[in-house]
Formats: C-alpha cells, structure tokens, sequence
C-alpha cells in the first residue's frame, strides 16, 4: 500500500483537551482527501503556554495548509473538547457538524453570564462551552446534524464510521437536562442543574468506531468506564484506542481492555498531568496488556519518561499496519 492509500490521524498537542485530524484517500475530493476533524481542544490562549509543544487547533490546520474540513465531529460540550472547534469552523466553514443533540436544539439556549469572580474555574469553562456551543451550532445552520448509536457511514473508499453512543434514550436524557438548565429560573437551583449536567457531560460523548481496509481505531470522547453500558467485544475490539477521559483512573476497567485488546493506545493527557491524568496505574495496565502507548502531550509514560516535546502525534494505517511518529515540525 502506498503512502498516498494511507489513512492519517494526527492527534494535535492541544495540553489538557482533545483535538484530531484524519486525512484519508478519497480521489471524489478536490486535492485527493477527505478531511474530518473530531474534537478541537481548549480556547484558552493560557492553554498553549509552555514548552511542551501546545498549539490551538485551527493554528495547527493553518500552518499545515489544510484549508477545507469535510466533516467536524464535537464529541461532547466540554471546554477543552469544544471551544478550540469555533475559530476552525469560522474560517474553514466544515462541510458537516456531526453531535449528539437535536439540530434545532441551540434555538432553546440564551447566552450564559460567566461571573468574574466567586465561580470555580471548572464552572466557568463549562458556561464557556455551552456558549461556544451555541455559536458553533449557529454559524453550522444547515449543516448541523445529530448522530446516534447505531448510525453507519461511508465516509470516503475504505473508511466506514459505526456510532456507538450515545444511545437515543441517553441523548433524550441529554437534552432534557439541558432545557432544564435553560428554563431554570432559581439561581441555587440553577448552579446545581449546571454542575450535575457537568459531572455527567462525558459520558453523554460520541462514542465513533472508525474502521479503514480492516484497521479499527475507537474514539470513545470523554467516555469513562462507566459510560460502556451495553457494549460487546465485537462492538468494541479496536487495533487503535483512544482512552477515554484523558487517561485518569476511570478512563478504561481491566475488563474493556481484554475487550478491546488494542495494539495501541493514545491517551490525551496534559504535560503536568492535571487532573491526575495519564495516571500511573492505568498507564501500567494497558502497557502490561501489551499495548504500546503514545501521548498527545508530554506526560510521563510508565516508565516516568515523557516522549520528546512535540506539536502533533501522527499515526499513519494502512495494510494492516500502523506507523506512529512524533512530529514538533508542522
């Protein structure tokens, strides 16, 4: 198979967030590529402070001279997923917004204030991506499109996308809280509605089985152990997984593991760890599990050594093989 039959998913250092990009063959595309990106990391410029490689999404895109997305996936309504998504679709107009709510539903949400002071930061940045959520939804008028479990799609030759979550129930569930939110009008009340919908949020995540030429890569968002509900080995097996909810202590039991029985996981958490992320034990299992693990970022592996500072991990698949490159070169 050559380099140009090759399926590429770059996951972008974006710190403490998600943010990736898959390249694929497609010759119906105007350049010969069918452009998806899922996830966009945080919008806080203070996120990409440091020397560990960090850099905002739609930078990354510019510099690399992709000027056109086909298809944008929000996975769930979190800052560090979310928020880094709005200046890519701004000035590259995607094709496509796939999400897990109703299209019409951001007519139902008003902008949020975000107090200056007396509010936890972890508060502050949910308002933030419920805002930036709405504005996402508003300039994707039209192509703003609601995917559940069970949907399939051909996105381009050889490269077949299966849902996996979240369920219509579950996203019913979903969007019953958030009008709730919305509609209420008790300030105390309001703030608890606000931090339950948050404390839940990641498991209400797409949950995307991407398979190219008989390579399966899972990308279950924030999804945590507990979000797996219903889900069979055959559902889940994957060459390449995404752990989910930045690799901390619930992101993935024993049990999903022998399940999904990767060759490879990556595990998007942050350089210092925040939120006990990229925690040790986790690390340790998936690697004793036979796993080679890679990193968005720069934490420390099992053996407590970080990989070299990077601005991109890139995996290239195809003939059954998966090749995996840190790049600081954009």
């Amino acid at each position: 198979m050559t380099p140009m039959e090759e399926l590429k998913l770059t996951f972008v250092n974006v710190g403490y967030g998600e943010a990736m990009v898959l390249e694929c063959p497609d010759p119906g595309r105007p350049d010969g590529t069918f452009v998806m990106v899922i996830d966009g990391g945080s919008g806080e410029p203070e996120e990409y402070a440091g020397d560990s490689g960090r850099i905002p999404l739609d930078t990354y895109l510019s510099l690399r001279g992709i000027d056109r997305i086909d298809l944008m996936v929000a996975t769930h309504i979190h800052e560090d997923h979310l928020c880094g998504l709005l200046p890519a679709a701004e000035r590259l107009k995607p094709g496509a917004l796939w999400q897990s709510l109703p299209p019409a539903f951001y007519r139902a949400m008003r902008p949020l204030e975000i107090p200056e002071d007396g509010i936890a930061p972890s508060r502050a940045k949910f308002l933030r991506a419920l805002n930036d959520y709405q504005t996402l939804c508003r300039r994707m008028e039209g192509r703003l499109f609601q995917v559940l479990a069970g949907a399939e799609r051909r996105l381009c030759p050889g490269l077949m996308v299966r849902v996996l979550g979240p369920t219509a129930q579950r996203a019913e569930q979903l969007e019953d809280m958030c009008l709730e939110l919305y509609r209420e009008k008790d300030d105390a009340a309001f703030w608890q509605r606000l931090a339950r919908l948050d404390g839940e949020m990641n498991n209400y995540s797409l949950m995307l089985l991407l398979d190219y030429h008989g390579t399966r890569i899972l990308l279950p968002g924030d999804t945590n152990c507990m979000g797996y509900d219903g889900l069979t080995e055959a559902d889940l097996q994957a060459d390449l997984f995404k752990v989910g909810h930045h690799g901390q202590r619930d992101g993935v039991s024993a049990e999903q593991m022998r399940m999904i029985r990767p060759r490879a996981v990556v595990c998007c958490a942050s350089s210092d760890r925040r939120y006990n992320s990229a925690e040790p034990g986790i690390l340790k299992m998936m690697a004793d599990d036979g796993a080679d693990l890679y990193f968005s970022d720069c934490p420390p592996g099992p053996d407590g050594t970080p990989p070299a500072p990077h601005r991109a991990l890139e995996i290239r698949i195809g003939g059954g093989t998966m090749k995996a490159a840190y790049h600081w070169e954009v």
